[in-house]
């Protein structure tokens, strides 16, 4: 990966400028660069990768034996943990990516204006992007290469829990880049963990056009609070499944389940389940049960407690929790109406599913509920851009503004208006 003077080394804000200076000098080289090239070097970014597996474990090891003393959270450290099969989907990520279109340079269909005009609308890079992150080392290679498959230079800055897996995969990105004559500037790990330099991210308006948060809330917060540039992020994921009238029984079971257990540390695991009251009685207990036998702790409102009596009291503060671990709150709705109130008052538009037999309340749900993803009959914990054929995501956005959901490399990249006339002139 690119490195940074000497000199500069204990100033982290003149290390920001300098990433800076060198990004925006490469995203004009990148939002011409062709098709193929930016295939070629995300193969070859895949190559270095696979050939790497032992180096990657290496580092990681190093990153989980010093995270092991600092009190990380167990969410935290099962996002920092690398393994074969973590590591494959990097690399599978990487392919993906390079079969996909290229959304740089598509044009709308155009339409005729009665001057005569041709008005189509062109996809373009964003410019730089900044990507702030904890944990996730994959983020390394997921945003590397989804910014330069649209086109953008990308400035990374990981957290210090995950520097020596960063740094090992950033360097499978440089050697792909270099592989086929690309600039090694155009994919930077800022060489710094010093907080000072996320600060400077954050202001850098002339060099960074977008930053775009990965972490907990505590990181997302701060970076929406001190941003001078536009910011790409969602703050919580406090996901619903909600199981309708009706519901067929097994389906609610292995969609509530898999919701909650399939990985507590991301944000589109279910952290409250809605039952119609209905339902209750008739699906409770076995998940319950289940769930408890897979470590996982259940509690309830008055209503579920009355049906299940050993599941512990939730509280209203258990609404508006994002558990990121095997807690799980239980409330039973009296139908959809209250559920949707619900995910109206306590949901952080991330993403929200309903389990239903009934064609038209499943619209209803997916017409009134304002999340970035919104599911029938499937687990919540799909809400992921390799699970959407996006290849890999960079993030997934709550925002209402330019992109929402899961953002691929059609995410990253804007439009400008083409007008075509014939020597016309307005009268």
């Amino acid at each position: 990966m690119s490195t940074v003077s000497a000199e500069l080394i204990e100033d982290p804000v003149a290390i920001v400028q300098t990433c800076g200076e060198r990004a925006s000098a490469c995203a004009s080289i990148l939002a011409s660069t062709d098709t193929a090239v930016k295939n070629a070097a995300l193969l070859a970014m895949a190559d270095a990768i696979d050939a790497s597996v032992d180096t990657l474990l290496q580092a990681n090891a190093k990153d989980l034996e010093l995270a092991k003393g600092s009190g990380i959270s167990d969410a935290l450290f099962d996002r920092l943990e690398l393994n074969h099969d973590r590591i494959a989907s990097m690399s599978k990520g990487l392919r993906d990516i390079a079969a996909q279109p290229d959304p740089v340079g598509a044009l709308s269909a155009s339409e005729r204006q009665p001057s005569g005009l041709e008005i189509a609308r062109m996809r373009v890079p964003l410019g730089v992007i900044g990507v702030i992150y904890e944990s996730r080392p994959n983020v390394t290679a997921d945003a590397a290469a989804l910014c330069l498959k649209s086109g953008n230079a990308v400035i990374l800055r990981g957290g210090t829990e995950a520097r020596q897996s960063n740094m090992a995969i950033a360097k499978c990105i440089t050697q792909g880049l270099l592989k086929v004559g690309l600039p090694e500037h155009a994919v930077q790990l800022v060489p710094t963990t010093d907080r000072a330099a996320v600060g400077a991210m954050l202001v850098m308006e002339e060099h960074i056009d977008v930053i775009i948060p990965r972490g907990g809330k505590g990181l997302t917060t701060r970076i929406s609070k001190d941003a001078k540039v536009p910011v790409i992020k969602h703050l919580d994921g406090i996901c619903h499944v909600y199981i309708d009238t009706g519901a067929d029984k097994e389906k609610a079971h292995a969609v509530a389940f898999n919701s909650k257990t399939y990985r507590y540390g991301i944000c589109g695991a279910m952290e409250t389940l809605l039952v119609a009251e209905s339902e209750a009685a008739t699906v409770l207990p076995d998940l319950c049960d289940a769930l408890n036998e897979h470590g996982v702790e259940v509690l309830g409102c008055s209503r579920a407690k009355g049906i299940v009596s050993h599941i512990g009291t939730a509280s209203e503060e258990d609404w508006s929790t994002e558990y990121l671990a095997p807690v799980l709150s239980i409330k039973i709705v009296d139908g959809i109406d209250e559920a949707m109130q619900h995910i109206a008052q306590y949901g952080s538009g991330h993403t929200d599913a309903i389990v239903t037999s009934d064609i038209e309340r499943g619209r209803k749900f997916v017409r009134q509920v304002d999340s970035s993803s919104v599911m029938v009959n499937a687990a919540t914990c799909f809400a992921d851009g390799a699970q959407y054929g996006l290849g890999a995501e960079i993030g997934i956005s709550t925002n209402k503004m330019h992109v929402r959901g899961p953002v691929g490399a059609l995410g990253l990249t804007t439009e400008k208006y083409v007008v075509t006339g014939d020597g016309t002139t307005r009268n």
